[in-house]
């Protein structure tokens, strides 16, 4: 995953070149999406489900130190299992930074996102989990 959204770019542009400070969010989640309908510009609309609701949760990410350009997660994530109503097919992931916001924008950001290798429907009883090591952002 190397895409990151206008609200990430933007904010490491002006911490770098001192136009203002980014102050990194204490934790990062992971959040599912149907479709990539606006995650670039923090705006998406497609999320699996609202958090709270039919089992659905973003989980903590945590990442190795970077190295190279690019850090890979060093824990499994694990989303569900989904309850009362399937949440669809999920097509894109992406690292925000809050765990139960839903205001895109004002108080939950994209920070990187990026389709999945492999499509994968959830349906009642389906959990969906990224294995530690499987989820590499990298900055190019």
């Amino acid at each position: 995953m190397s895409a990151a959204s206008d609200y990430l770019e933007d904010a490491l542009l002006d911490h770098v070149l001192d136009a203002s400070a980014y102050t990194s969010p204490t934790n990062v989640y992971l959040a599912l999406f149907t479709a990539d309908t606006q995650l670039e510009s923090n705006n998406p609309t497609a999320e699996a489900q609202t958090p709270g609701v039919d089992g659905y949760s973003r989980p903590a990410l945590s990442f190795a130190a970077a190295s190279s350009g690019s850090s890979s997660t060093d824990a499994a994530a694990t989303v569900g299992p989904c309850s009362n109503s399937d949440w669809g097919t999920i097509t894109h992931i992406a690292v925000v930074d809050h765990a139960t916001n839903t205001t895109w924008g004002t108080n939950v950001n994209v920070l990187f996102y990026g389709a999945v290798t492999t499509s994968k429907t959830i349906e009642v009883g389906d959990t969906f989990q990224i294995s530690s090591g499987n989820l590499t952002v990298t900055l190019a």
